[in-house]
């Protein structure tokens, strides 16, 4: 079993030891359906091959001279023929598509819940638009492997086989013919796949890339215009279309260089001229040529239709073969369903941790057999008690929003321990861990609904509106919510890109305080919300967040100062902790940080820049100065 983040209680196990296992064990779920499907394909075939002999012993009546009623009779019995052929072809029709709609709907559930247990490691790995293929393009090209692939092999296959052996109840000498011709047939289409086999897999290859450089260009379409490149995507875009074309072409060449239908036109040749032969013999009726030349002729659908389904047939593999590598990949992490499953009260411990990429399955590090030097964090050390506010500061790459991440499990610890309450991360239930924890990052991801599905999406459980308009008044988020027509119905665009940064902030913020968390990241979560605002959401979030772990990453001064502990990070590595005063006293690099200009740190009656000397003054005594209007406090993050 492959590891995941998620699953489901009821999940469906499917055979993913191949493509067509896979497809088959689909097919088997819904086993009534494939038995309608072979016993209407078989009275098809059956129906067909006897309005043939109908036909034929019709015309040796009506050359014998029969009467009136007897030809009556005769047509009568081969119209019975076709219509028992209709109806067998409606119920056909409809039980292999709706096997295939449900082996579409199941195979994109399948992978959609593959996706929801992947790591943010294995995503951050793929292109969005090569997995938008897989799901919507790959899946729906799977379900034509049942309809029409294996729905016309199987009707191609009875309506070769019933035919020849309807032959044998005519002439056994009839059949020399049409089994050379199955022979050349069999060579044919052989050497037909194997041609088309490895153009079908860069066709899908090729239109995942495609796809894949679609969505990048829309998605990133401001950067795009921000730079005036629309004339290097629009050369990108070509390049990826024409490959495209090119792998349809190339398929176009094979099938046109196709034998299969030369195979067929001369073996009717030849068969005809064997049946006139027996015929001037005096071995076979008049009739019995017609009936013969009738089944041979049937065997053209059943050529033609070969043919198609070996194309769809190899695209549906090469889609099935990109589907399981999608579900099988392994993921570094597991849900740990049963693991440590109960309230978290906050307290959390670092003890000598250290990280690096390089132990990510997957990752460019891995890949390239990084080392111990290759390590993002080393051997962090700390203790968070409930309740507590820790701040982490250091500059750009020290990294920060890493070391938030090993706490809720996004990444494992390469060596050292992560507790949560005394227990491993590693030992607790991932839902449960995850459920406790909410995270507010500077770029805030909504989803294209309604501002109040939005807020409540990290609740457990349902939500009245008034729990979710008081969430949005802590966090400063109602009074503008209310200023739009639509109020806390009004649909938000893809990732919110209708509302303005600090609007998706607030509502970030409002989304953390309705889900009610255990322990509360906030990762530069108020860089975009002006300084009056932010000060009322500090003034909420001191209310709310008591008896709440937090883990701060900020730039501003203010938030920093407030912090029960301060983390200093360079380079990876824990330089120094403590509150701010105590920093100030034992820290080079934490002064540092706070350079003049904006945010510096005064001392009384110095009219200069603190943090860089003062001789022998003491820093206890050093203060933040007055707000300055437009003017940001803080240090590099």
């Amino acid at each position: 079993m492959t590891s995941r983040e998620f699953s489901v209680v009821d999940e469906y196990h499917y055979d993913r030891r191949s493509p067509l296992r896979w497809v088959a064990s689909h097919i088997r779920r819904y086993p009534l359906l494939p038995v309608i499907f072979l016993i209407t394909t078989a009275a098809m075939a059956g129906a067909q091959s006897l309005a043939a002999v109908l036909l034929g012993r019709a015309f040796d009546t009506v050359v014998e001279g029969a009467t009136i009623g007897a030809v009556a009779l005769a047509a009568l019995a081969v119209a019975a023929a076709y219509l028992g052929y209709a109806l067998s072809d409606i119920i056909n029709t409809i039980a292999v598509r709706v096997l295939s709609q449900r082996i579409e709907r199941d195979a994109r559930d399948e992978v959609y819940l593959s996706l929801l247990g992947k790591s943010l490691t294995f995503h951050g790995h793929q292109r969005v638009g090569d997995l938008m293929a897989r799901v919507i393009n790959d899946v729906q090209q799977v379900s034509q492997m049942v309809s029409p692939g294996f729905n016309f092999i199987i009707e191609s296959s009875l309506s070769l086989v019933v035919p020849l052996i309807t032959i044998t109840t005519l002439q056994l000498d009839l059949l020399l013919v049409p089994v050379l011709f199955l022979v050349a047939l069999a060579w044919a289409l052989w050497r037909y796949n194997a041609a088309l086999r490895p153009v079908a897999s860069e066709l899908r290859e090729r239109f995942g890339t495609l796809n894949a450089g679609l969505t990048e260009a829309v998605a990133g379409i401001e950067v795009v215009k921000g730079f005036a490149q629309e004339a290097e995507e629009e050369r990108r875009f070509t390049h990826s279309a024409r490959a495209y074309r090119d792998s349809f072409v190339l398929q176009g060449r094979v099938e046109a260089r196709s034998l299969p239908l030369l195979v067929y036109g001369l073996a009717v040749g030849l068969a005809f001229g064997h049946a006139l032969l027996l015929y001037l013999d005096g071995r076979i009726s008049v009739g019995q040529v017609i009936t013969y030349m009738a089944l041979l002729n049937s065997l053209r659908m059943p050529m033609r239709f070969l043919l198609m389904v070996f194309t769809i047939l190899q695209q549906s593999v090469a889609s099935a073969r990109r589907i399981l590598t999608l579900i099988t990949t392994e993921t570094e992490l597991d849900e740990n369903a049963g693991g440590v499953a109960r309230r978290i009260e906050g307290d959390i411990v670092f003890d000598r941790v250290s990280f690096g990429y390089a132990a990510l399955p997957g990752s460019q590090a891995a890949q390239e057999g990084a080392g111990p030097g290759n390590l993002v964090l080393k051997n962090i050390s700390f203790h968070a008690r409930p309740g507590q506010t820790i701040a982490i500061v250091g500059q750009t790459g020290a990294g920060k929003t890493t070391l938030t991440r090993l706490v809720t499990r996004t990444f494992d610890a390469t060596a050292g321990q992560v507790r949560i309450d005394g227990v491993d991360v590693r030992d607790w239930s991932l839902d449960s861990l995850r459920s406790q924890i909410a995270t507010i990052e500077q770029d805030i991801v909504l989803f294209s609904r309604t501002i109040a599905e939005n807020i409540a999406f990290g609740s457990r459980g349902e939500v009245t509106r008034e729990q979710i308009e008081e969430a949005a008044r802590l966090a400063q988020a109602h009074e503008f919510i209310m200023s739009f027509p639509d109020g806390y119905e009004t649909i938000v665009g893809e990732r919110g890109v209708t509302l303005s940064g600090g609007q998706r902030q607030r509502i970030a913020i409002a989304r953390a305080f309705l889900a009610d968390p255990r322990i509360l990241i906030l990762d530069d979560s108020t860089s975009a919300i002006d300084s009056n605002t932010e000060d009322q959401i500090q003034r909420a979030m001191r209310r709310i967040l008591r008896g709440r772990t937090t883990l701060l990453i900020t730039h501003r001064l203010a938030q920093i100062m407030r912090a029960d502990q301060i983390l200093v990070l360079q380079q990876g590595e824990l330089v120094a902790q403590g509150t701010h005063e105590e920093l100030l006293e034992t820290s080079p690099l934490y002064r540092q940080l706070f350079i003049p200009g904006e945010g510096r740190l005064h001392r009384p009656g110095d009219g200069g820049t603190g943090g860089r000397g003062g001789g022998a003054v003491s820093l206890k005594n050093w203060t933040l100065p007055r707000k300055k209007e437009g003017k940001k406090r803080g240090v590099a993050s």
